[in-house]
């Protein structure tokens, strides 16, 4: 197990760390894949983007709203973020295989936080109202002299009146207690009780990758983006023997009224760096108080059809978004060989199953 000292470790983070192994018991239902040629965008001269991948979830009850990234073109390889609505049952009943849908580029490059690039989007929802946190590439991004800050994340609120997505906030890591930052990824917001927590995986410049989580706090914003700078990190999990590094997936999943105990999916990468494979965690979240409760030991999931292992990233699954279906099921909505959006069902009497076996509370 390897973790650093530089950020302070939450409950129960070594114990789970520990209970990890390098075995498999995948768990998730695969539901359908939508691929790029099925994607007709309405708002931009190319009527098909060349990759549709790592896709954000929210739903109105009967409908999905799918915020998938896209490619125009691989010259650059510079992220859009397009919105589409998928109805429900088209999931469930397996037709989003077959089925076409229009979607519009909803947030895309403009400012210098993103201009290369606007990744991997997440959505929650705090307060009423619906956030969305990207990785942006920064003017930095293809510098090579200026290794600092290359991506940063990004968020965006939905304004209701004019359906638009606003870019509101940027978060950037305080040099003071994070060092220096090469990058910034993975991130999403979510809020317990009264305190706003930033889910996010910062690269420094010693090549080390840190699972935390920081508490912010989300004020101001006015015409334009406001910088928040980030003064805390609490590491959640090390990085086990056997992999390269971890990542967060999907915003947390509640697993009570309060919102307060979650569970999360999360990325792993092995130690060859070439098979991206999914855990999962139980978190709970009372205003500083972090606590990793439980933890599934093995993989949850791993590339095995198809359209996961051919790609423009072989062997990858990257999950971004996930919401209860009803009380046994999550969706979880994620990217499928750096090419394809796809849809998974994880049943949740296996999930907490495979935690138990995990569990450190």
């Amino acid at each position: 197990m390897r973790y650093s000292t530089r950020f302070p470790l939450v409950e129960g983070a070594v114990e789970a760390t520990a209970k990890r192994v390098p075995e498999v018991s995948d768990i998730v239902v695969r539901s359908g894949v939508l691929s790029p040629n099925r994607v007709v965008l309405r708002n931009y001269p190319i009527s098909n983007p060349i990759a549709v991948f790592n896709p954000a979830v929210s739903t109105d009850g009967e409908y999905l709203k799918v915020y998938a990234r896209i490619i125009l073109g691989y010259y650059m390889y510079v992220s859009n973020i397009v919105e589409i609505a998928v109805p429900l049952e088209d999931v469930l009943k397996g037709y989003v295989n077959m089925n076409t849908y229009s979607g519009d580029i909803v947030v895309y490059p403009s400012t210098k936080y993103d201009i290369w690039g606007t990744e991997d989007p997440r959505v929650t929802v705090i307060d009423g109202e619906k956030y969305m946190v990207y990785t942006g590439r920064s003017i930095n991004y293809f510098n090579p002299v200026f290794r600092k800050n290359r991506t940063l994340p990004v968020a965006a609120v939905y304004d209701k009146k004019r359906r638009v997505w606003v870019k509101k906030y940027v978060f950037t890591p305080l040099e003071e207690v994070f060092g220096e930052v090469v990058s910034d990824k993975d991130a999403f917001l979510y809020k317990a009780g009264d305190t706003a927590y930033l889910f996010h995986r910062p690269h420094l410049s010693d090549e080390s990758y840190h699972l935390v989580v920081s508490r912010v706090e989300l004020k101001g914003g006015g015409s334009g983006l406001t910088e928040i700078t980030i003064d805390n990190a609490y590491t959640v999990l090390a990085v086990p023997d056997f992999e390269s590094k971890i990542g967060w997936g999907t915003p947390p999943v509640p697993l009570n009224e309060s919102g307060d105990r979650v569970v999360v999916f999360l990325h792993g990468v092995d130690m060859d760096e070439v098979v991206y494979r999914v855990f999962a965690a139980e978190l709970r979240l009372r205003g500083e108080e972090i606590v990793v409760e439980a933890v599934t030991p093995r993989y949850i999931m791993e590339p095995r059809a198809p359209y996961e292992i051919v790609g423009d990233r072989p062997v990858v699954v990257f999950p971004c978004g996930a919401i209860r279906l009803d009380k046994e099921h999550i969706l979880v909505t994620y990217g499928a060989a750096d090419f394809v959006a796809a849809f998974g069902a994880v049943d949740m009497n296996a999930l907490l199953a495979e935690l138990d076996r995990g569990r450190v509370y």
